[in-house]
């Protein structure tokens, strides 16, 4: 499993299916399969809500 430092790799933005508003999702580990986990940091903008 490789751990990447937020920001080294680039945003995304979140699902509509999961957050309502503008939502920036920075992956931080992904590990290789069979592995189904993930790890990322979300940041909200103001008014911004998990769905």
């Amino acid at each position: 499993m490789e751990i990447k430092r937020s920001g080294s790799q680039p945003s995304g933005k979140g699902p509509a299916d999961y957050f309502t508003g503008t939502v920036r999702v920075d992956p931080l580990l992904n590990p290789p399969a069979p592995a189904r986990v993930l790890g990322v940091s979300v940041t909200f903008e103001p008014g911004a809500r998990t769905a």
